[in-house]
């Protein structure tokens, strides 16, 4: 796999990144990444979804996106997408744009079921990955391997929990692209030094009766997931088999 590194001009790399921005987004899993990535010189971010027509991210916020996919850099630096409404899981445009510019970014990044939405795509088969706790049984459906940690890299692929695990991600890649000293700087702008309220940020941390609260809380839209994600299988298998 070919990896696009970033374009010189002058003495400062030119880095693209692009995040998908669709309707149903959510927000938290995407702010980490896109700031810490924003306040580096020679970034060039791109929220991108299939036109600028502001979308509404969940569970209440108007976002605008920057680019289309047609419009989108061919190659990206880094190809980012956190969690989304399902049925864009099913959308075959999005999922040909993301199988198109993961097969030549320099990293492919995901972070709570944006994870699935990337093997939904074909990009995390035969590779080591995470998403939320909620969700982490689903991955082998797109041929992915689920491995303990809020934050997985299996060679350029690189996933995470929800929330914080969109700076993880962001500070991994600026640490790969600019640097160990940039990523310590990137750390400390955000001043990211998390100190929870409670020390149950994890399944393990929170203990069998609030672990099954949230998972009864969530357990709706986990099914629904689910079901997407055995069509999904299928669709997968069908288009391997053909090759």
């Amino acid at each position: 796999m070919r990896s696009a590194a970033p374009v010189q001009v002058g003495d400062a790399p030119v880095t693209e990144v692009v995040l998908l921005v669709s309707p149903g987004f959510w927000p938290v899993d995407i702010i980490g990444l896109h700031t810490a990535f924003g306040l580096i010189p020679g970034v060039k971010l791109h929220l991108v979804w299939k036109s600028t027509d502001e979308v509404m991210g969940f569970p209440t916020f108007p976002a605008r996106p920057t680019t289309t996919y047609d419009d989108c850099p061919r190659d990206v630096t880094v190809l980012y997408a956190g969690a989304t409404d399902g049925a864009v899981f099913e959308d075959a445009e999005t999922l040909e744009f993301l199988a198109d510019r993961g097969s030549r970014a320099r990293w492919v990044a995901g972070s709570c079921t944006g994870t699935l939405l990337l093997g939904a795509a074909g990009l995390l088969r035969g590779y080591r990955a995470t998403t939320n706790f909620q969700a982490a049984h689903l991955l082998p459906y797109v041929g992915a391997t689920h491995a303990p940690g809020n934050v997985v890299e299996d060679r350029n692929r690189i996933t995470a929990g929800p929330a914080t695990g969109g700076f993880e991600i962001a500070f991994r890649l600026i640490q790969d692209i600019y640097g160990d000293e940039a990523a310590r700087e990137a750390i400390l702008q955000a001043e990211y030094a998390p100190s929870p309220l409670f020390n149950v940020g994890t399944p393990e941390l929170a203990g069998p009766e609030l672990t099954d609260r949230a998972r009864a809380r969530t357990a709706p839209a986990i099914q629904s997931l689910h079901e997407i994600m055995k069509r999904t299988s299928a669709r997968l298998l069908l288009k391997h088999a053909r090759r």
